[in-house]
């Protein structure tokens, strides 16, 4: 009996050494980097994917040793449950609870994209498709469903003009939609609630204050120049004069080949206001928060003409007459 218990108490002392063997293995594996000289790699979480899959993943990827290891720490920490999908940026250098964290935070690789002020629809889905975040046909398609656009809450049959050009940070391939939503939330942001009221103020709708700006937006890159330009078209619509708007015309040419010609200005389109009176139905481009702020703000001015005298800078007029002298000066050069 009594060798019964000593051999049996020598097997209790050897499974806890064991153990402890194992667990101090364990855990200074958790702490210990798979290389001390890292390289620095992508690496994505697929949705739905199963985190043994993930650990063999980062064995492969020579990011981790023993994936059965770092799976028990997963477990033990309750980190296997709380990845979250995504693309991260990670290293060899990074130890195993290090990635673990990460992963379970969230801390996912972030793409930049730049959508430049007046830029319009289509160039804002080649620029996302460029960008690899989405696809440029579904993103018109959306952007041009009058249901979807209703669903927006914006008050026209497609999303020309409240697309808002800034800088934006996306995960790796958002949808579409996601995009979208994003850049009208944007935007919502920007055309507050006291914009609204002083849209109200001047007798224009958002949407007419927007296709305005839009307008201001392609005519100058100049953001000295918009407030007198945005003047200059409130008081052309305040006479009922027709704006007269090389960029409107554009807007309605299909396949326009840069240079606009005297049939493209007596052309009828529904956004030529060369010969249509108002305003077009709708924005033309996106306008940036400057272009807004004039449209909503124009300077205090008798203007009713402006001609370019340089890329970035015009020469304003008050009647027809200085108007054509400056055309002879600065456009026919006389």
């Amino acid at each position: 009996m009594k060798k019964f218990l000593a051999a049996l108490l020598l097997v209790v002392v050897a499974t806890a050494i064991g153990a402890g063997a194992i667990i101090y293995d364990i855990a200074r594996y958790a702490d210990t980097p798979a290389d001390s000289i890292p390289d620095t790699l992508l690496f994505e979480i697929r949705r739905g994917q199963s985190f043994a899959s993930v650990a063999n993943s980062l064995e492969d990827k020579g990011v981790i040793e023993h994936p059965l290891k770092f799976s028990l720490i997963a477990r033990y920490t309750g980190h296997d449950k709380t990845i979250r999908y995504g693309e991260y940026r990670i290293s060899q250098g990074m130890t195993p609870v290090d990635i673990l964290e990460r992963f379970s935070r969230g801390d996912v690789v972030l793409h930049r994209v730049t959508i430049p002020e007046g830029f319009g629809m289509h160039q804002i889905a080649k620029r996302m498709e460029q960008a690899e975040l989405c696809d440029a046909d579904r993103f018109m398609e959306l952007s041009t469903d009058p249901e979807f656009v209703s669903a927006m809450g914006i008050p026209a049959e497609t999303l020309e003009g409240y697309l808002y050009p800034d800088t934006y940070f996306f995960e790796r391939n958002p949808s579409a939609e996601t995009v979208i939503r994003a850049m009208l939330r944007r935007f919502d942001e920007t055309f507050t609630g006291q914009w609204e009221e002083r849209a109200e103020e001047l007798g224009y709708s958002v949407h007419e204050i927007v296709t305005l700006a839009s307008i201001i937006e392609k005519e100058t890159g100049n953001p000295e120049e918009r407030t007198k330009v945005s003047s200059v078209f409130h008081n052309r619509l305040n006479r009922n004069m027709r704006l007269d708007s090389d960029p409107t015309v554009v807007y309605g040419i299909e396949d326009f080949d840069g240079r606009i010609r005297t049939h493209h200005l007596r052309t009828h389109t529904p956004y030529n206001t060369y010969v249509q009176r108002g305003l077009p139905p709708g924005p033309i481009a996106s306008p940036g928060f400057e272009s807004l702020y004039a449209a909503l703000y124009p300077k205090d001015t008798d203007y009713l003409f402006f001609v370019a005298k340089s890329r970035n800078e015009h020469y304003f007029s008050k009647n027809y007459d200085e108007h054509r002298r400056a055309v002879q000066k600065y456009i026919l050069g006389n």
